[in-house]
């Protein structure tokens, strides 16, 4: 159980699942974080960075252009497959007990989350852990629009993709070295991306507590 733990936590390192699968282990990451739950924990943000800077710089080797395109594919069909997932068992979700990939805690966050902001929570929340892999599924749960939930799928991949991997791609083109500060640029982006996400989460835990009970 250990040593699975271990491996699980190696695709938490974007420099590590770029060197160890290339094109194809990034875009399985991509599509499993996009909406299926027990992909919450994959490092999106930073991998899609990741993904640029070394493009730029020569260590993976596709076209910046096929690069986005694969990975906006990725990204709106992986949430494709949670809206659907939430449309066929969202009921079954808001019943379901806590095991160590699925917490209740995240559907209840990404819901006040998106209670909040709608639907610009589709760009918003792209942006931010946890909430990304569980925003389509929380679609699928309410039964949202098929033309809607896509057009809005859609926008939001185009923007998270552009902007992370762009951000990269030209950082690495206008200074080549940050390369050898990657990791520090890693922690950086992890820390910018969860403080909004830790208070989404208690701004949402007080809420709870203070409705009355049932």
């Amino acid at each position: 159980m250990q040593e699975t733990l271990e491996f699980l936590l190696k695709f938490t390192n974007p420099e590590f699942v770029i060197q160890y699968g290339g094109l194809t282990l990034l875009l399985t990451i991509v599509f499993i974080e996009s909406g299926l739950f027990f992909g919450f924990f994959l490092p999106g943000d930073s991998l899609l960075f990741t993904a640029g800077l070394l493009t730029s710089t020569g260590h993976l080797h596709t076209p910046i252009y096929f690069l986005l395109l694969y990975i906006m594919l990725a990204c709106t069909v992986g949430s494709l497959v949670g809206y659907l997932f939430g449309f066929r068992m969202g009921t079954y979700l808001d019943h379901k007990k806590d095991t160590l990939f699925f917490k209740k805690k995240h559907i209840n966050l990404t819901r006040g989350f998106y209670e909040k902001h709608d639907r610009m929570t589709f760009v918003v929340g792209r942006f931010l852990p946890i909430i990304r892999t569980f925003v389509p599924i929380i679609a699928g749960m309410i039964r949202m629009e098929w033309h809607r939930f896509m057009f809005l799928n859609v926008l939001g991949c185009v923007c998270w993709v552009s902007v992370m991997v762009l951000s990269g791609f030209f950082l690495g083109q206008i200074f080549p070295g940050i390369i050898h500060y990657l990791e520090y640029i890693v922690i950086a982006l992890v820390v910018i991306t969860i403080i909004p996400v830790i208070r989404t989460y208690l701004r949402e835990r007080k809420r709870l507590k203070q409705l009355p009970e049932e």
